[in-house]
């Protein structure tokens, strides 16, 4: 029964050592659709968080005997696809920030899932140090996403407090309109 569990624990850290990869060319494209400061410096600082992370896999791949290579995690590329589709509509500022939050946020997830659940294989396999290095991994990206969280706070109201006062301004205007109109 262990070795069909240490094929599947195998399969799921080539899918991640993949997922990893696409956001190493991910972050820096929305580092550079951010326009919170703060936000792109995370993206930043992510992306060479993320790099540890695949050198994590690569000492676990090494330990293990095996290839990091030969799967497509269609779940991130599905994931990085959206976002990119988020950084091409006509968002603008705060509104594009809280958008591109959202995208982040639905990629951390998904890695904790996938974390969590390669922990969980190390622990019953016995490979305590692979375990601790994954543990470590997780343990950075719900970091990473309670940061997410915490800046979504205060660009959410931004995004909001903009668009109220977009709101105000056309209706200040079509009021002018419909006063001379009446005049």
């Amino acid at each position: 029964m262990s070795e069909g569990l240490r094929e599947l624990y195998i399969e799921e850290l080539k899918d991640l050592y993949n997922a990893e990869n696409q956001l190493v060319k991910a972050l820096p494209k929305m580092a550079k659709a951010a326009s919170s400061d703060e936000l792109r410096q995370g993206f930043e600082d992510h992306l060479e968080q993320t790099k540890g992370h695949v050198q994590r896999l690569e000492q676990i791949f090494q330990a293990l005997g095996e290839s990091p290579k030969g799967k497509k995690c269609k779940g991130m590329e599905g994931l990085v696809e959206e976002g990119s589709e988020v950084m091409h509509e006509d968002f603008e500022g705060a509104l594009m920030d809280a958008a591109i939050i959202g995208a982040a946020q639905r990629v951390e997830h998904y890695e904790i899932a996938a974390y969590g659940t390669v922990c969980a294989f190390a622990e019953e396999l016995g490979e305590t140090e692979q375990n601790s290095l994954l543990n470590e991994t997780l343990q950075e990206e719900k970091e990473t996403d309670e940061k997410l969280t915490h800046l979504a706070q205060q660009i959410n109201a931004q995004a909001n407090e903009g668009e109220e006062q977009e709101q105000s301004e056309e209706e200040a205007t079509a009021s002018k309109k419909r006063g001379r109109r009446a005049a």
